[in-house]
């Protein structure tokens, strides 16, 4: 069978899901009476809940005798370490671009990882049917952007389509018919060319692992193209690392190919086709699996570096142990090792004090991901402030700085780039008008810079700016960078809140609990409408007596209280302050800073 592998990228919620979920339908890949969920590809109760793809995944469909195996990828930047293993797997791209919005940061980053590698792209200008959409001026944006990012001319000659997802339909021209996806399936096995791979079939096998998945029956499950050769249920095969270190000798006890949604049993895996492999104990990401008689690992792509360290510790707070089960630094540390194995952009390392683990990301997203996922599996945790990682060069400190793209209505525009290039070290780069009374700030800030502030971006906008961010590169150290203005109110006592000093305490700043609620010595229960820390008793009751008087009575009117998710409470903390995330509360903390740590800190904030 013919065979084209292609990969679909996009920014978030550009629709790049739901076009897939289009194309299989179309090609017959399910039944005609087959319920099957919206957004199929998003398997992940993440992914679904926040509308993400955090996972590469592949599909594979049919359509007129041409085997279309079809990979999605996350959108997010933070999740790039996906991005760049999964690309090395097909030879075309299809870039999916709001005809409303144009190219964004994600889409940016993951395009310029595709024409690195010299994959011919394929743009398909979705949501054209939206009362916003301008596809003329995003067609043009999406050349400017391959010109900036180096494109050949091959590149730049990409053919483009005019579709719309959700109605599953894509034409050629503006106005054609708008029935089905046939234009875009055919410009698929027409534009991408069929994997080279497939006239090596007799060669050596040799396989490079891209992704790492776990099956309760089969057990790890290593997915790849196969690049040379054929491998078949029941050979023996070797894995070698990327230095060429020989790891270990396995059989092959399954081969299972992408079916549609699922996965199938194969015999046979053939050079070009992507496959799964199970067998191995030791094998990996990034580890070639090969024939007995191939010497030389296949090359990798390089993962680009992480840019924050955040420290994942032991949950020692008096309320420790009632929600999760899983509270020990052991079982934490086998949990973070098992995650690393898997995600090459995240790395782990020890502390001095063997209790908490340093575990360096792409961003807060990445990290409030890991950490929701642990907390949602039973663990309690406790997380420190971000700090940024440095890098030495030339005797120069240099600091990473981020590339952030911001859509915001005119009247707040002012207030967003005095924060942007005043406190926080931004250097504005473009300003322009967006259509309906909005504005585009395009600026380079230090990572550093954006830590904690899309929570104040949000106030600065009254809600409705957009921020997004990705990463740009390395610059010389900006200068120290204030962090939060406000300080805390921090609870004295042990015990439940009562309603009554909680209506008290409300013109001493913002609560973030209610009444009821757990506390104890050190808990952060609000935000103090001053810069210095106060020390409060939530506990404290209405004195009693017997005599009762008209008018004496206040009714207890409480503002409801702010309630701070994982990534914002993630942001919001200092340096001595951590975050406390059961399975089903997040707390804030005080914390004393030993001098290892209050140095490290000092350091990063300049």
């Amino acid at each position: 069978m013919d065979l084209r592998n292609i990969a679909i990228i996009a920014h978030v919620d550009h629709g790049k899901t739901t076009l897939v979920d289009e194309l299989l339908k179309q090609s017959g890949a399910f039944r005609e009476n087959q319920s099957v969920d919206e957004r199929a590809m998003d398997s992940n109760d993440l992914e679904r809940e926040r509308g993400i793809t955090i996972l590469a995944k592949a599909t594979s469909l049919e359509w007129k005798g041409t085997r279309i195996n079809i990979v999605d990828t996350p959108g997010h930047a933070d999740f790039g370490g996906e991005v760049e293993r999964i690309l090395s797997m097909v030879d075309g791209v299809v870039l999916l671009v709001d005809a409303a919005e144009g190219p964004m940061p994600q889409t940016k980053f993951v395009t310029s990882k595709a024409l690195a590698l010299g994959l011919r792209p394929i743009v398909v200008l979705n949501k054209v049917d939206k009362p916003a959409a301008e596809p003329d001026r995003a067609l043009d944006e999406v050349f400017d952007l391959f010109a900036n990012l180096d494109a050949s001319d091959d590149q730049l000659d990409f053919p483009h389509l005019y579709a719309s997802g959700i109605s599953g339909w894509a034409d050629t021209e503006l106005d054609g018919p708008r029935k089905d996806l046939q234009a875009l399936f055919q410009l698929v096995v027409n534009h991408v060319p069929a994997p080279k791979q497939i006239k090596h079939q007799d060669d050596d096998f040799r396989m490079l692992a891209t992704t790492l998945g776990a099956d309760p029956f089969v057990g790890r499950l290593l997915t790849g193209r196969v690049e040379t050769g054929r491998v078949k249920v029941g050979q023996t095969v070797q894995a070698i690392s990327r230095i060429g270190q020989k790891i270990e000798q396995f059989r092959v006890t399954r081969v299972q190919a992408f079916r549609g949604l699922g996965q199938q049993d194969i015999e046979l895996g053939e050079a070009g086709d992507i496959v799964s492999l199970a067998g191995m104990s030791k094998a990996t990401v990034a580890d070639t699996i090969c024939a007995l008689a191939v010497d030389e690992p296949l090359d990798a792509q390089p993962i680009d570096p992480p840019t924050i360290t955040v420290t994942f510790g032991i949950n020692d707070s008096p309320l420790a142990g009632r929600d999760g089960k899983k509270v020990q630094s052991r079982v934490i540390r086998d949990r973070l090792m098992k995650e690393a194995e898997s995600n090459v952009a995240i790395k782990i390392a020890d502390t001095p004090g063997g209790e908490a683990f340093e575990v360096s990301g792409r961003g807060e997203l990445q990290m409030g991901v890991l950490i929701e996922n642990m907390r949602r599996e039973g663990f309690e945790l406790s997380i420190s402030r971000p700090q940024v990682i440095m890098r030495n060069q030339d005797s120069e400190r240099l600091e990473p700085i981020e590339e952030a793209t911001i859509d915001v209505d005119d009247d707040y525009a002012g207030a967003v780039i005095e924060k942007l290039t005043g406190t926080r070290k931004g250097e504005l780069v473009e300003m322009r008008p967006a259509g309906a009374g909005k504005t585009r700030i395009i600026a380079h800030v230090p990572s550093r810079g954006l830590i904690g502030y899309h929570g104040e971006f949000l106030t600065d906008t009254r809600g409705t700016g957009v921020l997004n961010r990705v990463f740009h590169g390395w610059a010389p150290h900006k200068g120290p960078i204030p962090g939060r203005r406000a300080g805390v109110l921090i609870s004295m006592e042990d015990g439940d809140a009562v309603a009554y000093a909680l209506w008290n305490l409300e013109d001493r700043g913002k609560m973030f609990i209610g009444p009821q609620e757990k506390v104890y010595q050190g808990m952060i229960i609000g935000e103090h409408s001053r810069e210095n820390d106060l020390e409060v008793n939530p506990l404290k009751g209405k004195k009693l007596t017997n005599v009762r008087a008209s008018g004496t009575d206040d009714a207890v009117r409480l503002t409801p209280p702010v309630i701070l998710s994982l990534e914002e409470a993630i942001a919001y903390i200092n340096d001595d302050e951590l975050v406390e995330v059961t399975p089903k509360a997040i707390r804030l903390r005080k914390r004393h800073l030993d001098p290892h740590e209050r140095k490290r800190a000092a350091k990063a904030n300049g």
